[in-house]
């Protein structure tokens, strides 16, 4: 179900004053059943440790911040913000829940939820960019635009002020001010919403590095696709190979074995140029002498298992 626009819309200053509520706003009790999602809804609402936390808080105190949401015509209500506090109240046995009721346009009720939303903690990437995403195309679609002499939203501005002075913000701009980043990086977040699920889960599990996910993302779906299984096979992709399929992103003669061949003779080239010796003389430093040319090797590549996971978990950073 998805909330219909009401007849009369509530100007709002800024989006800051209607997520932060004024002290003069009043609240109303709304039956938990009579509120529904935010359509396409893009933060997990998840059962973790801190929902548990969330639901004791809740069952001890009772739900202390109202949740925002906006009417539609058949007597129940959108949430915009407080999906969380709704999950939780649920949980804690709550029938009602006290609540903000605004009359917001379908594109004001995006950025609001988006901007209540995008500021927590542990924010999945998907999430991240599948918000920018929408507010991205609610504010195209608005024509908002604001000069780079006044930010808002306490944000900042990366670029160098002098060489923007004056110039028009565009819509990743004004996300990113909001942030505290560029609109450069608000694009590569959106851009992974062009990933295939199961890279796009790579990335959220930290096991695909953004930025190679966001390289991967200007494949078509069916090389992505084989990407993927290419990497549960072989391990990570190398930048090397990354480089060689920019050459082939709208590719329709491609197969899965022409890409395993192409990606497989990147590696090959790799490791044929960087031949690498290490004599018995300088492993002697390292290993004691009843250490066997077996037993040396396997602790070589314990140690460069180690090494690789380590450069691995930086790059996701």
């Amino acid at each position: 179900m998805s909330a219909k626009r009401p007849g009369q819309k509530i100007t709002m200053t800024s989006i800051d004053e209607l997520l932060c509520v004024p002290e003069t706003e009043g609240t109303i009790d709304i039956d938990v059943n009579a509120i529904y999602p935010f359509e396409n809804h893009p933060f997990k609402v998840v059962d973790d440790e801190k929902m548990d936390e969330l639901v004791e808080s809740i069952k001890t105190s009772g739900v202390l911040t109202p949740v925002l949401v906006r009417p539609d015509d058949e007597g129940t209500y959108e949430m915009i913000s407080g999906h969380r506090r709704l999950h939780a109240a649920k949980r804690a046995g709550l029938r009602k829940i006290p609540a903000i009721v605004k009359e917001l346009t379908n594109d004001e009720a995006t950025i609001a939820m988006v901007d209540a939303n995008v500021q927590r903690e542990e924010v999945l990437p998907s999430e991240k960019a599948f918000a920018f995403r929408m507010k991205l195309e609610a504010i195209k679609r608005q024509g908002m635009r604001r000069e780079f002499t006044s930010p808002q939203n306490g944000g900042r501005l990366d670029d160098d002020s002098s060489r923007n002075k004056g110039r028009r913000l565009e819509a990743a701009d004004i996300i990113g001010q909001s942030v505290g980043t560029s609109g450069t990086q608000v694009q590569r977040f959106v851009r992974l919403t062009e990933l295939v699920p199961r890279l796009l889960q790579m990335v959220d599990k930290k096991s695909l590095a953004v930025s190679v996910g966001v390289e991967l993302s200007f494949l078509n779906k069916d090389l992505q696709q084989w990407v993927y299984e290419y990497i549960k096979e072989n391990g990570m992709i190398r930048q090397e190979q990354l480089m060689v399929l920019r050459n082939y992103r709208e590719d329709s003669t491609m197969t899965q074995e022409m890409l395993i061949e192409l990606l497989n003779g990147c590696v090959s080239t790799l490791f044929t140029s960087k031949k690498i010796t290490l004599n018995e003389r300088k492993l002697k430093k390292y290993f004691p002498a009843y250490y066997s040319k077996a037993a040396m090797e396997q602790v070589i590549t314990s140690l460069l298992e180690q090494w690789k996971d380590a450069q691995e978990g930086e790059a996701d950073e």
